[in-house]
């Protein structure tokens, strides 16, 4: 998942936020990682500083916190450059407002209730956050609609190279779906011969693991390569590729 992603978490879980970060310490450095955050977004600057430093402030959160369950499973990325698409100024704003002010740990009046026909307020229309189990499942219809062999293609890739473990493959999980789905960008055009520098990358970012975050990352908006990784392959040089990969990596 992208750091969007995180933010809208962050942002749904705003209240626990607040009162988990119980040192003040703590709570000002989330807050002031969420100010260069902010800053980086604003003036169109790499994110990646801010989100490595907003990534170990959250480690003063409980272990048994969403937030703390979601970065130590990997399902959140903590790269703002590595393919993944970044928070607005708004959505970063949310979380910080709510962790300078100082009765942060009130609930915002969420306005009549929506039996009224009354519009929320707009305390009520701030909070309205996605829940992230919605954000993981259209994340994954799209890695999903991303085109990708045939079952009889899959067969023969079976067959030919066997189980070849560099390869992302995704369980499909819609009703009538294929066991798995491969993405076809990971093969020279016309052929199922693997592409050598997709392996290598495919192994940086142990798609063995986490085939998900994989494919996200080639299928993503990269804003290091300033494009799609898997549709500049055969146009940018593998080196670069390469090290955006590592970028994120070592973000992690």
């Amino acid at each position: 998942m992208s750091p969007e992603d995180l933010l809208a978490l962050l942002v749904t879980h705003q209240q626990s936020l607040a009162a988990d970060l119980h040192d003040e310490e703590d709570r000002e450095e989330v807050a002031a990682a969420l100010r260069e955050l902010r800053e980086a977004v604003t003036a169109g600057r790499s994110a990646a500083p801010a989100m490595r430093r907003l990534r170990r402030a959250l480690a003063a959160l409980p272990p048994e916190h969403p937030v703390s369950d979601a970065l130590a499973s990997r399902r959140y990325a903590a790269d703002g450059t590595g393919g993944r698409a970044l928070p607005t100024a708004d959505a970063i704003g949310t979380v910080l407002n709510l962790l300078e002010t100082p009765d942060a740990t009130a609930v915002p009046d969420p306005g009549p209730p929506p039996e009224s026909g009354a519009e929320p307020s707009p305390a009520a229309r701030e909070v309205e956050t996605p829940d992230p189990g919605e954000l993981l499942a259209k994340a994954r219809r799209r890695l999903l609609s991303a085109p990708a062999l045939t079952e009889r293609e899959h067969a023969a890739l079976l067959s030919s190279h066997g189980d070849q473990p560099g390869l992302i493959r995704l369980a499909d999980p819609r009703p009538g779906g294929a066991t798995a789905r491969c993405p076809r960008f990971q093969f020279r055009p016309g052929t199922l011969q693997p592409l050598p520098v997709v392996l290598r990358i495919n192994g940086l970012l142990r798609a063995d693991l986490d085939p998900w975050g994989a494919a996200d990352w080639w299928l993503g908006a990269n804003s290091w390569l300033h494009g799609v990784p898997a549709d500049l392959l055969g146009t940018l040089p593998d080196e670069e590729l390469e090290g955006a990969a590592l970028e994120l990596v070592e973000a992690d």
